[in-house]
Parts: structure tokens; sequence; C-alpha cells
């Protein structure tokens, strides 16, 4: 798989790292709306904080994370170089911040034209870099389990913001749509078809160049993408053709789908070479530990009758799948992504005059494993806070704004040293030739 890798047709670092650098500001914001909205944010998954800190974390971190993410991997793992990468990333960021906030505005307001700007800017955003992407990839061959992976997770993203615009824009004009059908099929499709199937091909790479594991299994990276997305597009077909009990079964197979490929990440983890886990490999184990578990809660909920009729059980299961899941995974990601860029364009750019940091130097580890604590303490206290809601809810507020505060203070760190780095490149006068 390393030898697919292409370092010399990286994009110029400020493309992915203004996603990398924004994505923490959308989860300090989710805290704080937690904290403003208090135990009666968390009285329902319907509730308009809710909704407003759902999509903060989805659209506003999720979302900025894996855009600036495939910038960086299209060019570098596909050998799919888009054009003119920093003008698509500062028209894709600038409408994604600004439509996440007009969103969340419009879910805690609940005003018609707040969502049709949302939808407008969203949109427009996501279509430029999925066109952008699309046609990078024209003519780029699919016999690798990597690349095909990510043409397919660009098709999940395309039909993600397809039920998110018509959902958009049936809460904009109240118009008689299916809200709760096209709410599951959104959410189905964002976590496993986009964002599952993004993180495993992404994973068939990272995790065994990164955490020194064998390769995926075979049988594994050549079907996995295409099962879950076949899956996810016969559950579009019947939940809108209103037949429940079909419907209800694709679903639990969506589910066992993004618990297999969890529990494929964990047996190949286990026979990791390293003596001793990294923060990164313990991001990656917490994300598919968290979504087993979500998984398990899922389909509790859907047999087991009390469970099931418990209004706190799809907030669990939310924040088990995105803080513990997604979030997880998409820091461990950035936590080896941002130092590796700076080194490599470090090291393009020094020629040999200045050598480039090593990567420990650019993020300590100390500091990871601090974030790494304070992380999975805001997991653990939301998880509480569902339960005892009056006695925790600020306090789990207060620790997921601590724990984004803490990423962006560690990327910040990064940023500084690339700077320093390049101020003395900068400085250094030209090697002569020798005669």
């Amino acid at each position: 798989m390393q030898a697919l890798l292409s370092f010399e047709q990286s994009p110029p670092i400020s493309a992915p790292l203004r996603f990398f650098l924004t994505a923490p500001l959308f989860g300090m914001l989710a805290g704080a709306l937690l904290l403003w909205g208090g135990p009666d944010l968390l009285a329902s998954r319907w509730t308009p904080g809710a909704l407003a800190l759902t999509h903060l974390i989805t659209v506003g971190f999720m979302l900025q994370v894996m855009l600036g993410a495939l910038q960086q991997l299209l060019p570098v793992v596909a050998g799919a170089n888009m054009a003119q990468p920093l003008r698509v990333a500062a028209v894709v960021h600038a409408t994604l911040g600004l439509g996440t906030l007009a969103l969340a505005a419009a879910f805690l307001s609940y005003r018609p034209w707040l969502f049709a700007t949302a939808a407008l800017l969203l949109g427009l955003g996501v279509l430029v870099f999925i066109v952008s992407a699309g046609r990078s990839l024209i003519g780029v061959a699919s016999d690798h389990a990597t690349v095909g992976g990510l043409k397919l997770a660009l098709l999940g993203l395309g039909v993600t913001l397809t039920l998110g615009l018509v959902l958009a824009v049936a809460l904009a004009g109240s118009f008689n749509l299916p809200l709760l059908s096209l709410t599951s099929l959104h959410l189905g499709w964002g976590l496993l078809g986009w964002g599952g199937v993004l993180v495993a091909a992404v994973g068939y790479v990272v995790v065994p160049m990164f955490q020194l594991t064998p390769p995926y299994p075979d049988w594994f990276t050549r079907h996995f993408a295409r099962v879950a997305v076949g899956i996810l597009a016969l559950w579009l077909a019947v939940e809108l053709g209103d037949w429940a009990t079909p419907s209800l079964l694709l679903a639990g197979a969506a589910t066992l789908a993004g618990a297999g490929a969890a529990a494929t990440t964990l047996a190949i983890a286990r026979r990791s070479k390293r003596a001793k886990l990294d923060p990164t490999q313990q991001c990656w184990q917490l994300a598919m530990v968290s979504t087993l578990l979500a998984s398990a809660l899922w389909l509790a909920a859907q047999w087991v009758g009390p469970l099931g009729t418990w209004p706190g059980w799809p907030l669990l299961w939310g924040v088990l799948m995105l803080h513990g899941g997604f979030v997880s995974v998409m820091v461990g990601m950035l936590y080896k992504i941002v130092p590796f860029l700076v080194w490599l364009h470090l090291r393009n750019l020094g020629r040999g005059k200045v050598s480039a940091p090593n990567m420990k130097l650019v993020l300590a580890e100390s500091a990871m494993r601090q974030h790494l604590w304070l992380h999975g303490a805001a997991l653990l206290l939301l998880l509480l806070a569902v339960v005892w809601p009056d006695w925790l809810s600020y306090l789990a507020a207060v620790a997921l704004m601590a724990a984004h505060a803490l990423l962006l203070r560690n990327l910040l760190r990064a940023l500084g040293v690339y700077r320093r780095h390049l101020a003395v490149i900068a400085a250094s006068p030209e090697k002569k030739p020798q005669p």
C-alpha cells in the first residue's frame, strides 16, 4: 500500500490546514451551546439545542476535518490532483464555516430564511468540493481499495448532502415531507456511506503505516465499501417506499457493517509491532470501542422494549458515535497528519539548506496524551450527563470546550514550529555548488 503514496504531489500546506484549525472552534462552540442550554438541551434528541449541537459537531468539526484531509490525501494517496487547490479550499472553507453557523442558528430559532441560507451555503461549498474532487479522480483506476473507497465516500457525501438539503428546504418552506424517514436516511448515509467509508479507505493506508500493524484483510478491503453503500442504497429505496420491516432490517445491517469495520480495525491493532501504544493509536482504539458500544446500543434499543422507549438512548448513542467514535478517530488522524505535513513541507522547502524537524518535535507526545485524557473525560461526562443532566450537563460542557481548546492549542503549536523553521529557511544563504 505504501507504494501508492506520492508525497511530491502534496498541495500547499495552507489548503488542508485551514480546515484543521477551524474544526476545534466549532467543537468549542458546541460545548458553549451545551453550557448555555444546560439540562433542557438534553431532554430529547429533538430539542433545538440538541439538533444545533449535533450539527456543530458533524458539519462544523467532522466535515471540516474530513474535507481538509481529503485535500491532502487525494493527490498523495490516489494521485488525483485537484485543480487550483487553494482557490477550492478558500471557497469550501468559507461557505462551510458560514453555512454551519447559519444551520445552528436555524435550529435554535427555526426561522425559515436561516434554513434556506444554510442550505445555499453548505450546498455550494460541498458541491464545489465534490465536483473538484470528482474531476481529479477521472481516469484514476479503482483497482486499489483506498482509491475505490474514496470514490464511494464522495458518492456517500453527495447523497448525504442531497438528503440534508431536502430536509433544510422542507423546514424552510414547511413542505409536507416524511421528515423522520429522511432524517434517518440522512444520518445513515452521513455516518456510514460518507464518514465510515472514508475512515476505512484512509485506514487501509494510515493504520498499517503509522501503527505498524499488518494490512487489513483482503476480503475486507475488497468488499466493505461496496457492501456498505449497497446496504444504504437498498435502505433508501425501501424507506421511501414505506416498507417498515425491510427498512428496519437494512438499518440493522448498516449498523452491523459499521460495527464490523470497527471490530476488524481493533483486531489488526492488537497485532501492532509497537511495544507501547502512542496517543494516536489510543485515539483509534477509543473510536472503535465507542463505535461497537454505539452499535450494540442501537440494536438493543430495537429489541429491548424499556430501553427503546427511554428518550435518552438516542442521545447516549449520539455521544458514543460522534464524540467517542468519529471525533476520536479524527483527533488521531490530525495528530499524525499535521506533524507529517509540517515535516514534509519544511523538508521540501529546505532543499538541504535547513533540516526539517523530527515529527516528534513538531508536536510532543506529552501534549497529545494530555489532550487524550481530557477528551476521554469529556466523553465520560457527556455519557453521564445524558443520564443525570441536572448534575453533570454543565461540567460536561466545560470539559467539551476544554478538550477542543487543547486540541486547537496543540495544532497551533505545530503551526508555530512550521513558521519558525520557515523563517530559518528564508534567512539561510543559498549553498554554492561544489567546484
